[in-house]
């Protein structure tokens, strides 16, 4: 069993990408459930709603979610979440991995995600901040230019990339006199997550995370923290509450990828990203990226293959 489910995080959404899920009604009632759970119009969002709107923190974040469940769901079907190595997502992706762990229930998951969304956006609201992907930057030089600036590191996602945030001056000022041989592309999000900035988040959605049920993981699931694997239910949900003004560590988590000899990996919905990091992260190691229910087929493949292996 060496393949692993991979949850994407925010940005990975486009417009329509729900369309062909919906054209199944198995798909159309669970994402009804989910969006129910979660109070946002998903079928909407994921059907008609544009590009701005689903860029919205409130919207995106339950909308990437569900989307995620729903594509999870299909791959594991038939007895494979038995043939599976383990789950990891990345920033709030780590909610729906931790459905797929067994730790939160779909609807406490989607609930959860609701408040986040919702606190994350309150939170970025406060002040003028975004977020910008360097590529290709030292990474000990580009610390020393964010510290002289005043920004953070948001996200260390490996093969090269890393992602930072703070006030759009100082992001300018970055992409103006970027480290050598850097690239410096501001991404269109709606505030500095992953660091100081979304501090008043952390306490809504801590009060939100008490008032669920948490269960030990029964799949190995891996945090952004450190990636390291948690064996705690509580542990996990706790990690993912502080993380919201914490760097993501995506890069720690694929170097437990290759420590642990994963073989493959299946990125759920809305993919792409994910799998793109593990192409330069993790070069030679098969991918699929779950993006509408015609990927299922190569997902479930590489899953019996890799087991059979």
């Amino acid at each position: 069993m060496t393949v692993v489910i991979v949850a994407p995080g925010q940005g990975s959404q486009t417009p329509g990408f729900l369309e062909p899920w919906l054209a199944e009604p198995r798909f159309a009632a669970h994402l009804d459930s989910l969006s129910d759970a979660a109070g946002v119009d998903l079928r909407t969002h994921g059907t008609v709603s544009d590009a701005d709107t689903i860029r919205d923190t409130a919207v995106a974040q339950p909308l990437i979610v569900a989307a995620s469940i729903l594509s999870l769901s299909a791959v594991l079907d038939d007895g494979r979440r038995d043939k599976v190595a383990g789950i990891a997502g990345h920033s709030v992706g780590e909610l729906a991995a931790a459905t797929g762990a067994g730790i939160l229930s779909e609807s406490d998951a989607m609930r959860l995600v609701s408040t986040r969304g919702r606190a994350m956006a309150d939170a970025a609201a406060l002040e003028a901040t975004g977020m910008s992907a360097v590529i290709g930057a030292d990474e000990s030089e580009l610390l020393a230019k964010l510290e002289a600036l005043g920004l953070e590191p948001a996200n260390f996602n490996g093969g090269g990339q890393i992602v930072v945030a703070g006030a759009l001056d100082a992001l300018a000022a970055l992409q103006a006199d970027p480290p050598a041989g850097s690239r410096v592309i501001p991404l269109q999000v709606a505030g500095a997550f992953h660091t100081r900035y979304m501090a008043p988040a952390v306490d809504t959605l801590r009060a939100a995370a008490a008032t669920v049920d948490v269960a030990d993981p029964t799949l190995r699931i891996w945090t952004n923290r450190d990636g390291s694997a948690v064996a705690s239910g509580a542990a996990f949900v706790e990690l993912l509450v502080g993380q919201v003004a914490s760097p993501v560590r995506w890069d720690k988590t694929m170097e437990s990828f290759a420590a642990e000899g994963i073989t493959g990996i299946i990125e759920l919905a809305p993919a792409g990203a994910l799998v793109g990091l593990a192409k330069r992260g993790l070069k030679g190691l098969p991918t699929v990226a779950v993006k509408t229910p015609d990927d299922l087929a190569a997902a479930r493949t590489l899953i019996d293959q890799e087991t059979a292996a």
